[in-house]
C-alpha cells in the first residue's frame, strides 16, 4: 500500500507543531476561522517559523475572501489554504497559494455535489486535494464525529470517485480507527484534530505518535 499522508490540524502552539512534525506529520493545520483552535496571524507566524520548513502549514478558512486568504498567507507563511465553508469554485482563480477544498459528507448526493463543484473551477487553478469531513448542522468541521465510510465505498463501485483530486479523509479519526478508515476508503491522506488532543487546541504528543504509528502499520 502506498504511503498515507498525515495532517495534524488545529495546532495552537509552536512547540507542539514542531513536535508533530518531528513525529512524522506531513502537514500542520492552523485554524483562522472562529474555533476553540483559532490562531492569530502573529501566533501562526510563530508556528510556521518553528517548523523551519520541515512540513508545510495549511491555513483553514471558512468563507473568507481571496483577499483575506492572500493577506494571511503573506503575513504568516502558510503554504496551502484549506477552504472549509461554502466557497464558490471561482475563488480558486484568485487565491495565490495552492488550495484544499473541504466537503461535508451527509449522503450519496454529497459525492455528486463534489463533482458539480469541481467542473466549475477556473482553468489553471491549483487544487491540491479534496478533504471529506463529517456533515454537522452546527459546525463546519472539527466535531470529532465520523461519517459513514461506506458511502465512499459505494460511490467507488459506481464510478463516483473517479476523476477526483487526491482525497484527504477527516472526521472522528483517532489511533484506534484510522487503520480501519484507510482500509475502507484508501485516501491519499488522513486529517486529525480532536483525536490527538488532551483538550481543544492542546495536542498530546503520545496520541500523535500513536496515530502516526497506526497509519504507518499499513505501509
Amino acid at each position: 500500500m502506498e504511503k498515507t499522508h498525515v495532517k495534524i490540524c488545529g495546532l495552537t502552539d509552536p512547540a507542539q507543531a514542531q513536535a508533530a512534525a518531528e513525529l512524522g506529520a506531513d502537514f500542520i493545520g492552523l485554524v483562522f476561522a472562529e474555533s476553540s483552535r483559532y490562531v492569530s496571524h502573529d501566533r501562526a507566524r510563530q508556528i510556521v517559523q518553528a517548523l523551519q520548513g520541515q512540513v508545510p502549514a495549511v491555513g483553514v478558512f471558512v468563507d473568507a475572501t481571496a483577499e483575506q486568504i492572500n493577506d494571511t498567507a503573506e503575513q504568516t507563511g502558510i503554504a496551502i489554504a484549506q477552504l472549509h465553508g461554502h466557497e464558490l469554485p471561482s475563488i480558486l482563480g484568485e487565491i495565490k497559494i495552492p488550495c484544499i477544498k473541504a466537503f461535508r459528507i451527509r449522503n450519496a448526493e454529497s459525492i455528486v455535489a463534489i463533482h458539480e463543484w469541481l467542473v466549475c473551477i477556473p482553468p489553471d487553478s491549483s487544487l491540491e486535494a479534496v478533504l471529506l469531513d463529517t456533515y454537522s448542522p452546527h459546525a463546519p468541521g472539527g466535531t470529532g464525529e465520523r461519517f459513514n465510510w461506506d458511502l465512499l465505498s459505494e460511490a467507488e463501485q459506481h464510478g463516483g470517485m473517479d476523476d477526483l483530486p487526491p482525497i484527504i479523509l477527516a472526521g472522528g479519526l483517532d489511533a484506534t480507527n484510522v487503520a480501519q478508515a484507510i482500509r475502507a476508503t484508501q485516501p491519499w491522506a488522513v486529517d486529525v484534530s480532536s483525536g490527538v488532543e488532551s483538550s481543544p487546541g492542546q495536542k498530546d504528543p503520545e496520541k500523535i505518535r500513536a496515530f502516526i504509528e497506526a497509519v504507518n502499520t499499513l505501509m
